[in-house]
């Protein structure tokens, strides 16, 4: 039976520390499918396109590496509707902090309520990687800093395009 794992975000855009889950989520499955949510009240800088071409760019190679297939996909509603609809059972969740175990515990109790046949796994983040958020990353890059210790070099190329528009 193949091990499919759910890894939702809105990775706008992606970072480093998506990254180390990714290449950690991949090793403990066959099928890891990163789920891009899509929340109307909010404009992202990159489309869900270009979020997900990144994705397949920067970690493809190193899912496949460890024998893990990699897919992207798109989802506006619940992350539990999100796993059913990819075959997943387990949904993985990346943690920098206690602040984040607190409010990914009380996700993670919902989710196991609406959907208990989906376990929620979490990934502590790499030291070298706990204090990069995507949102610092964006605000950083598009203030003229220099984002390339927290994201993947084609990621820091797309936001400096972005921040010349």
């Amino acid at each position: 039976m193949q091990r499919v794992a759910l890894y939702t975000g809105s990775f706008d855009p992606v970072t480093n520390g998506h990254v180390d889950v990714i290449r950690a989520a991949s090793r403990m499955c066959d099928r890891l499918v990163v789920a891009i949510g899509l929340h109307p009240g909010k404009t992202p800088l990159f489309s869900a396109e270009e979020r997900s071409d990144m994705i397949m760019r920067v970690c493809a190679a190193e899912a496949a590496a460890q024998n893990c297939e990699l897919s992207v996909v798109t989802f506006s509603g619940l992350a539990v509707e999100a796993a059913r609809a990819a075959g997943a059972s387990l949904i993985i969740r990346g943690l920098r902090d206690g602040t984040d175990l607190d409010y990914e515990m009380s996700m993670a109790g919902m989710n196991g309520v609406m959907a208990p046949e989906v376990q929620t796994v979490f990934l502590p983040a790499g030291l070298n990687v706990r204090h990069i958020t995507a949102t610092l990353v964006r605000q950083v890059a598009l203030m003229g800093g220099d984002v390339s210790a927290f994201a993947p070099p084609l990621v820091v190329e797309a936001l400096r395009r972005k921040a010349r528009k």
